[in-house]
This record gives structure tokens, sequence and C-alpha cells, in this order.
């Protein structure tokens, strides 16, 4: 079980819910395209001064953007820009980042939890006290919808943290290193559900690269001390308790503006390598590009990666601007049909939000999970699903309380800029081919 002894009540129900709803998208097929309904303009977010966030980093880099709080996804940014030095007007990245879902089924097969929309995510966020926000702001987030007298939670920080070196390079001549720390702007939110407690982490660099990363820490539940020989680890002295294992398959949906269009393009690149032939070394590697024109579900293997290529934008050097998907260790989950990819693209509804179980209005037939809505659409608008998995078998040192174990990816800029945005200025000269002045 996933609760403590004060909603027992509440968790039967929710279980009956969630097990519902996850029948109902197991048994949902996907309709044709036409069936869809025409995906409306998303709502302007709030961006007064409450509302927005805004940091120059110590290295020059100013990143922008606004907040609010859903019922289901809790923290959504939206509108997120940078500025890196030597630029003339901030760079859009993305019109919104949200959590698309956190699935969680137990190794026995009894139950199986979509925290957010089967399991009130939202609804756990916590208060977070100054020291877990060192040298930041808590703000103040109104739960939508919440179930306490008081609705308003000191639940958001936004901080800097250092992350270590930048880089780091020998100069010309051995009494010259370069060398800089990176700054990182971290904004992040505490929900708890059940006995775990989930950080919604988002890590925004001075050399434009976006992190996402979850974990979960909390305890573990004592209610999980049951399973069998197969299913679990054994907690404590001898075998007598042994803790469910479980799986956290965490999906987030980014809905790319690069440059402010969305009309993004979508490239797959992919990485050969032979024997070396006569004449040759050592082995050679070609990569080839494919363009990824209709909706995806994607696999990661060793020399594949994605790309999102800017519509509009190009860099000082004339390269379109694009952004990196680089996904972090991660379990495939093959129980499902939505966790058998790595990757999802698919083209923009407004009512397709959440991975699994979600809430509905897309149509009749047009299924409750991402897998169902990769049915052959041209991608003029394409959104982003990532899904990375961790396979939880507990130890004896998860308890008391359990470390945090952190599942997630990043998004890095490919040509946004002609060089490292944190290039010291004396090196801005060597751009392309260069040689070491005489």
């Amino acid at each position: 079980m996933r609760v403590n002894s004060n909603t027992r009540a509440r968790t039967r129900a929710a279980v009956g819910l969630t097990v519902a709803a996850l029948a109902a998208g197991v048994t949902a097929g996907a309709g044709p395209a036409t069936a869809r309904p025409q995906a409306a303009p998303a709502p302007a977010a709030d961006c007064s001064a409450a509302y927005r966030i805004e940091q120059k980093l110590s290295s020059g880099t100013t990143w922008r953007m606004c907040w609010r709080y859903d019922g289901k996804a809790g923290l959504v940014l939206d509108d997120i820009a940078y500025r890196p030095k030597g630029e003339p007007k901030p760079i859009k990245v993305l019109n919104s980042a949200r959590l698309g879902q956190i699935h969680v089924p137990y190794d026995d097969g009894n139950v199986e939890y979509d925290d957010l929309t089967g399991f009130d995510f939202a609804q756990g966020l916590m208060n977070l006290a100054p020291g877990e926000c060192p040298g930041g702001t808590i703000k103040t987030v109104k739960v939508p919808d919440s179930w306490n007298e008081d609705p308003n939670v000191k639940g958001l920080c936004t901080t800097t943290r250092s992350r270590g070196h930048a880089y780091r390079m020998q100069g010309d001549t051995a009494h010259k290193v370069y060398q800089a720390e990176g700054k990182d702007l971290l904004v992040y939110t505490v929900n708890q559900v059940g006995w775990y407690e989930y950080m919604t982490e988002w890590r925004f660099q001075d050399d434009g690269t976006i992190t996402m990363n979850v974990g979960a820490t909390g305890s573990l539940s004592w209610d999980d001390y049951d399973a069998g020989d197969g299913r679990g680890w054994p907690i404590g002295k001898g075998a007598g308790a042994k803790a469910t294992s479980h799986s956290h398959n965490v999906f987030w949906r980014l809905d790319f503006a690069l440059d402010g269009s969305t009309r993004n393009k979508v490239e797959q690149y992919d990485s050969t390598v032979a024997a070396p032939t006569r004449g040759q070394r050592a082995p050679t590697v070609r990569t080839t590009r494919t363009k990824v024109t209709k909706e995806l579900a994607g696999d990661s293997k060793s020399y594949r990666w994605w790309r999102m290529v800017s519509a509009t934008g190009k860099n000082k050097d004339g390269h379109a601007r694009s952004y990196e998907i680089v996904p972090g260790p991660t379990t495939r989950y093959p129980g499902r049909g939505y966790t058998k990819h790595d990757v999802y693209v698919t083209q923009y509804n407004r009512c397709e939000l959440f991975a699994s179980n979600n809430p509905g209005g897309c149509g009749a037939g047009a299924g409750k999970s991402v897998d169902t809505w990769v049915n052959g659409q041209t991608l003029t608008h394409p959104v982003l699903w990532t899904n990375i998995g961790f396979h939880h078998i507990a130890r004896d040192e998860d308890q008391q309380p359990m470390p945090v174990h952190w599942q997630g990816f990043s998004i890095v800029p490919r040509d946004v800029t002609a060089m490292n945005p944190l290039t010291p200025a004396e090196l801005g000269w060597q751009n392309g081919h260069w040689r070491p002045r005489g």
C-alpha cells in the first residue's frame, strides 16, 4: 500500500478510481486523426510579478519564465527563455514544461498507481523550511481545490547552486589556465504521496542546459513488508519483513517553442561503426540523419540521439538553433504500452496532458495514454514526452528516512550560440578554424 494510517479511507477510494481509470486506458484504442478535436490555443499564463521567475546568474546568463500550479500535474513552468552573455535578446526555448505522470506498478501485480492523475500528487504539496532553500526564496503556492483549510502552501523554492567546473583549459602557456565554476538556477517543489515524498527539480544552467529530475525520498511503507520470495528484499533483522519491489516510471511533457515558434522540426541521428578496412588504422563511424515528420514512439540505444530544431532561428554562424535530448539512466518497464518506449513525439493537442490515465476530453476513441496518441499525424507542433524508469528493490539503507533516488534527463543547446556562452572574452576570436597566436 502507499499510505499512512491517517489516509486509509481516502486510499481505498483513490485506488478504486485508479484501477477503473487504468482499465479504461488499457481498453481504449486510438481513433483516426480526423476524430480528434482541433487544438485550441493554451490560456495565457499569469506572469505578474508573483508568478515570474527571473534570475541573472553570476556568469552572465539570465533565465526568465512564468510558473503556475496545476491541480493534477503540480508545478508547471511556462514561457521559458534565456539570454546568454553576448546575445542581444532572450532566446525562447519552451512554451511549457511539466510532469506528465509518475506511474508506480508493484512487482507482485496487486497494485498500480498513477500518482498525478489517480493519487492526488498535487494535493500533497509540502511546506518548505527556510533551510531547504538556502540563499533563495520560498514562494507561496495556492493549491487548487485544496483539501486543507488553508490552501496556501510555502512550497516553491527558487535559488542558485554551483555545479562544479563548467570548463577547464590550459592556455597557450603553462602560466595560463582558463576555468570557471558553473552556476544553476534551481526551481523545485516537494509533494507527498503516501509514504513517499517526491522532489520535482528543474535546473537551468548558465550554458543553456535544462535538467529535469524527480527524486523519491520519505519512507518505505511498512504495509509493503509482505513480499514473497523473488518479489522483495529483506528489511530489518532476519528475513521476516520483505519490502515489495516496484517501479517508478516518470514522464515529462515538454512543449517546445524555439525562438518563439512552435513549428519546430524533429531529427533522429544514428551512427554505425564498421571494422577497419585495408589501409585504415581504426574502425570508421558513419552518422545518418532522419527527419521525423510523423508522430514517433522512439527507443534509446547506443549511437542514437534526437534533437528539436528551430524553424526560424539561427545562431551568429548561420546554423539552425536546436536542443538535443539527453536521457538519463533508465530501466524501461515493459508491462504497459505507454512505458515500452523512451521517447514519444506527438502532435500538440491541448487535452493530451498525462502519459497514462489521462483525464479525458480528447474525444471518443482518442485513448487515455501517450502510446495511443502516436497514430501517424504529421508533426507541425511537436510535443516531447520522455519516460525514465527506476526499478526500486529496497535495501536496509532505505530506512529511515529513505535517501533520495533520482531519475531524469536533460535538454542541451546545440548551436543555439556560436560559441560556449561562458567563453572568456579573450578567447572569443577562436571561432571555427583557428591557430595559436604567434
